[in-house]
């Protein structure tokens, strides 16, 4: 991988990696819904005037929208409002790799590598692990939302998948207007206009920024960069980086919330990460240089 190309790679995985903290910061003062909803708005528009249509069909982008925009980050968002610490949530977030992989082995049919099931179980063992921390603060519930979080971004990996969109900027922009009015059909009816209003009305600096860093930052700036270096590159050299995510945001969440990290907690943290890089490393293929030159027959 180029120098430039790597640079873009890291700067990715930490924007992504501090957006969790940046999601506390956003939560303190507008709801859950609403924040999700202001972010995907912001994502969307004026982009989709400038970008044009998708150039997928609608059902891919309509699917994504929902599993992805609406269930993955609206179940983060309220887990994260009842009380899932950034760090934590970072982390445990990473069992959608779990999910893509058993999706990918019931819906497209994909045989398993042993590693990848050694992987999984890993992985598993370490969520567990977190589940049964008696030393954690995050209710149980909470934390039960954010796997079904991973799960929902499981599907949208499988539906985008069958998707293959060559534009993977122009994709996540459409993919964010769908998101958008479900939210804040949702927002209304669960968390009320006044509270909605209130906070609208009452948004500070801390809370502009929050959502401009999870519109511009978290959303395009990372899912264009990514889409980039997965056109640029096999996905087995890109995907790796993926697991510096949860490092970033477990080191930020420590550094910028003084979210402390216990023994359990580690040791969990090794086991997930250990295990997401089972299912996703790939041995290199060997490739044997042959004569390029054809013997013609006499």
């Amino acid at each position: 991988m180029k120098p430039r190309d790597l640079l873009l790679a890291l700067a990715a995985v930490t924007v992504w990696g501090i957006n969790f903290v940046v999601i506390e910061v956003g939560l303190e003062g507008v709801p859950p819904l609403l924040l999700s909803a202001l972010r995907f708005f912001f994502a969307a528009v004026p982009a989709i005037f400038l970008l044009g249509k998708p150039r997928v069909p609608w059902r891919y982008v309509v699917g994504v929208g929902l599993s992805l925009g609406v269930a993955k980050f609206g179940l983060l968002f309220i887990a994260m409002d009842h009380g899932v610490p950034a760090g934590l949530a970072s982390l445990v977030l990473q069992c959608q790799v779990i999910f893509t992989v058993l999706f990918a082995i019931v819906v497209l049919r994909e045989r398993p590598r042993p590693v990848q099931l050694l992987g999984i179980v890993i992985a598993c063992v370490g969520i567990v692990l977190i589940v049964l921390d008696r030393k954690l603060s995050a209710p149980l519930g909470a934390l039960l939302l954010v796997i079904v979080a991973g799960a929902c971004w499981g599907v949208s990996n499988t539906i985008t998948r069958y998707a293959k969109p060559s534009d993977t900027l122009r994709f996540m922009v459409w993919v964010s207007a769908v998101a958008v009015v479900p939210l804040l059909v949702l927002s209304l009816i669960t968390e009320g206009p006044r509270a909605d209003l209130d906070a609208l009305r009452g948004i500070d600096l801390s809370g502009v920024g929050a959502i401009a860093f999870l519109a511009f930052a978290a959303t395009l700036f990372g899912f264009g960069i990514w889409g980039y270096l997965l056109r640029q590159y096999d996905a087995s050299t890109v995907a790796p980086f993926s697991l510096l995510v949860p490092v970033v945001g477990m080191s930020a969440a420590w550094v910028l919330r003084g979210e402390a990290v216990g023994p359990q907690q580690a040791i969990a943290s090794v086991l997930v990460i250990g295990g997401m890089a089972c299912t996703i490393i790939r041995r290199p293929r060997v490739v044997t240089r042959t004569d390029s030159r054809v013997r013609q027959p006499v």
